[in-house]
């Protein structure tokens, strides 16, 4: 905080499904609470008495809201809730003598009520600068890499993640079918939604969750954050592109993982953009080393793929064929956090400790074909390249006799 010239830190929202907060709290249980970090200071959390157990259990010190819903107070706020609340925020902040320099602001919270609380608050503490996201800024720099137990739990998504997809490999390999065309037990066809559904129970049966699985055919396959469409039958010789973004229960740990398949067989042109995709994700995986630009690799990945005489953003700006994105992202309590692989975050570095997806893929959608490969991986402390999470890359799973 010193070195960023940051006095205090705000945190707003709720304990889960909002990453900042849930970063320094643990994962509280609350629904609604603020965090305030006085530089040099103790973090203090600020709760609603009915959640005072959940707030006992971060460890954080504690201070109920109660202690600022005076009679006194909801009378000069006129009873205005908002009022209410600025009021309360401001005895928040002198209680803990923040009264002075650049307060950042971070949680997931409503807009238009963040942002009224905030401009109005701003007339009652005229010293203080209220300031927003930064380029690294502090909690976003400590976030960027992971101590022992976050790669535990990045880990042990990954474990759940791989156990899922080879259930789901299995499923597919075992359904019958009639013509082209995936059956179910009951005989109708096998859609993108009974699948997705299925994912869903498996899931859950694992304390963990989506936030939007892919599982995409073809066409659709071809446009990279397509999720499917649930009624699509599924088929054979067809890319099947499953992007799997799985978590732990209520916004915990990630982890990422894309496969391609075809079912029963693939065209020569599929197998040959395959190989290219796969070549590449090889390259990259031999090549990353810690303390190096992200960005650098994006480049690289462009330069192998056009190499093979595909179209690449890099040397074809917003192409829509080809190689269409970004190389990889980091990956925590976020599906997408820094570092970045982007001409945006040329400034991100592979620091050891940070765990990053590695995604090369190519999409050709008037080919009727998309394809990628990820895999999630940790830079570790002696600057080793791990996957978190091995599992097999075959492209054609073979359907089983009926």
């Amino acid at each position: 905080m010193h070195d960023y010239n940051i006095e205090a830190l705000w945190v707003m929202g709720e304990g889960r499904n909002n990453p900042t907060m849930g970063y320094l709290t643990g994962g509280a249980d609350l629904s609604q609470a603020d965090l305030l970090k006085k530089r040099d200071h103790d973090a203090v959390l600020f709760y609603s008495p009915i959640e005072r157990d959940a707030a006992v259990q971060t460890g954080l010190s504690t201070i109920s809201y109660a202690k600022f819903h005076s009679p006194e107070i909801i009378k000069a706020a006129g009873g205005d809730p908002l009022e209410v609340s600025v009021l309360r925020h401001q005895r928040m902040f002198e209680e803990l003598d923040i009264h002075q320099g650049r307060v950042a602001v971070y949680g997931i919270t409503e807009a238009s009520l963040s942002y009224g609380l905030i401009s109005r608050l701003q007339s009652f503490l005229p010293d203080i600068e209220f300031v927003g996201a930064q380029k690294n800024d502090v909690l976003t720099s400590a976030r960027m890499t992971k101590d022992a137990e976050e790669v535990r739990r990045i880990r042990n998504m990954g474990k759940v993640t791989v156990e899922l997809a080879s259930r789901l490999t299995e499923l597919l390999m075992n359904s019958a079918v009639e013509g082209e065309i995936l059956l179910r037990p009951d005989g109708l066809p096998l859609t993108i939604g009974d699948v997705k559904r299925q994912i869903k129970s498996w899931l859950a049966e694992r304390d963990a969750e989506t936030i939007g699985t892919i599982f995409a055919l073809g066409r659709e396959a071809a446009v990279p954050h397509n999720q499917g469409d649930p009624r699509q039958s599924l088929r054979l010789g067809t890319t099947i592109v499953f992007d799997a973004p799985f978590r732990e229960a209520v916004g915990g740990y990630f982890y990422d993982f894309t496969r391609t398949w075809c079912l029963g067989y693939a065209s020569e042109e599929v197998y040959k953009a395959y190989e290219d995709v796969y070549d590449v994700y090889q390259r990259i995986i031999l090549e990353l080393k810690p303390n190096t630009s992200f960005y650098e690799y994006q480049k690289r990945t462009c330069e192998l793929f056009e190499a093979r005489g595909h179209p690449t953003v890099g040397g074809r700006h917003g192409t829509e064929e080809g190689y269409v994105h970004g190389l990889g992202h980091g990956v925590g309590l976020e599906i997408h956090e820094p570092p970045m692989a982007t001409s945006l975050a040329t400034s991100d570095l592979l620091l050891p400790g940070c765990v990053v997806t590695i995604e090369p893929g190519l999409y050709y959608a008037e080919r009727n074909f998309g394809i990628r490969i990820e895999d999630t991986v940790y830079i570790n402390l002696q600057g080793e390249v791990e996957i978190l999470a091995e599992y097999p890359k075959d492209l054609v799973l073979p359907m089983k006799a009926h």
